[in-house]
């Protein structure tokens, strides 16, 4: 199994999960052309894609879902929520729920609710019967229910949107502020090295920073929280960012 992502921010999202002949795009947030030239970076088409898993309505997730499935008549799968709150609905091949497992080819993806302000939110843990990857972003606080679905992984992308003291001193005005920090905002750079570092990281092949703000948050910030909770060594951590995302990775 072997996973990368095509960008990860507020201006656009998607991550690629690929064992076998299938290959699993989480969500899309970027224009077709966008999305196109992005998975032709990583070798990759659109004809290519197995499936699209849709976590969440909001723009950055979804913009170019539609099109790219009708474009290359790929199957997208999402929660009933999320489709509600798509200003452009989709058509579904099928839907997920909290604790709903896909099969999709060699690979399957456990849907997992989180806290986020959407309708029905989801992430996912993928696996190929060997290996375990977890998706986890968008999501602004945790419990021991989703501490138990993401135990046992050998890889992991986590949201770490922003630095506490960045988004207190910044520009946003109040309501986003409490917006994006609140419980169902975003985790900051503390939440999420905590959140691993009760799941347990030294198991993990890759730990993958994802989904960092622009404007309240920096790598280096980021990428220091971690090693100041967890102890592990700067170099082995690694950050998708907007522009480039993060090239294909293996779990070996």
């Amino acid at each position: 199994m072997r996973f990368a992502v095509l960008g990860s921010g507020s201006q656009g999202n998607g991550t690629l999960i690929a064992s076998g002949d299938s290959c699993v795009l989480v969500d899309c947030g970027f224009s077709l052309r966008e999305t196109e030239r992005r998975l032709a970076l990583l070798g990759v088409s659109a004809a290519d894609l197995s499936a699209v898993l849709v976590t969440h309505e909001h723009a950055d997730h979804v913009h170019g879902v539609g099109l790219l499935a009708r474009r290359y008549n790929v199957p997208v799968y999402l929660s009933r929520g999320t489709l509600r709150g798509m200003r452009k609905p989709v058509e579904a091949a099928g839907f997920l729920a909290d604790g709903e497992t896909l099969q999709v080819g060699s690979l399957s993806a456990k849907a997992v609710r989180v806290t986020h302000d959407a309708l029905e939110p989801l992430q996912y843990v993928f696996s190929d019967g060997r290996r375990r990857f977890g998706v986890l972003t968008d999501l602004g606080s945790y419990d021991a229910e989703l501490l138990a679905s993401y135990q046992g992984l050998d890889a992991l992308l986590i949201e770490a949107n922003h630095c506490r003291d960045l988004l207190a001193r910044g520009h946003y005005p109040m309501f986003l502020k409490q917006r994006v920090g609140g419980h169902y905002g975003h985790l900051n750079n503390h939440q999420a090295a905590s959140l691993v570092n009760e799941l347990g990281w030294r198991n993990l092949q890759h730990l993958v920073l994802a989904h960092l703000s622009s404007k309240n948050n920096l790598p280096q910030l980021a990428r220091q929280c971690f090693v100041d909770t967890l102890g592990c060594d700067p170099d082995w951590l690694q950050v998708a960012n907007q522009d480039c995302g993060l090239d294909w990775r293996e779990i070996a």
